[in-house]
């Protein structure tokens, strides 16, 4: 594929490009929305790695013994949260299409106190960003002791989306 006719490509072809689609919207876990729009902007919650509304591990992130998921590992999870805030942005902007491009990006890692690879966990969802809007955003990789339900990642992403149509009444 050509630099041409990838900027060519809507997102939503190139998320299917990759064999992906957008999950549905994670319901919240507590007293929150899972995203909020304002204008041309749509800032998510926090969201979690959920397949099917199970999380697929839980734990802190780590290269040692007893760390329960490995950076490879964290790694998917972070693009899989990325995928789930996705569906959040795209459920206020009116569609994936809608989306001009992610903003900035907050990545928190459950990590073991000598884990230093949260920039490189942080790159699962960054690179599904890329892959998807063929842009770059600002971004934090963050490493915590925990996480809600014990996840091993958390995603937060900032998006600028079309304005929707005025409507002017007849």
């Amino acid at each position: 594929m050509t630099q041409d006719s990838r900027q060519e490509q809507t997102p939503s072809a190139r998320l299917a490009a990759l064999g992906l689609e957008l999950p549905p919207v994670a319901p919240p876990v507590a007293a929150y929305v899972p995203a909020v729009r304002l204008g041309d902007t749509v800032w998510t919650s926090g969201q979690l790695p959920f397949v099917d509304g199970r999380l697929p591990a839980t734990g802190q992130v780590g290269d040692g013994l007893r760390s329960a998921v490995d950076a490879e590992a964290a790694y998917g999870y972070a693009r899989t949260a990325g995928l789930n805030a996705l569906a959040a942005v795209a459920d206020q902007a009116g569609g994936l299409d809608q989306v001009v491009r992610v903003v900035k990006v907050v990545v928190f890692v459950a990590s073991a106190p000598d884990f230093t690879g949260q920039p490189g966990v942080a790159n699962g969802a960054s690179e599904l960003f890329g892959e998807v809007f063929g842009s770059h955003h600002a971004r934090s990789a963050v490493g915590v002791s925990v996480l809600p339900l014990d996840s091993p990642v958390e995603v937060e992403v900032v998006a600028e989306v079309r304005s929707s149509p005025t409507v002017v009444p007849v």
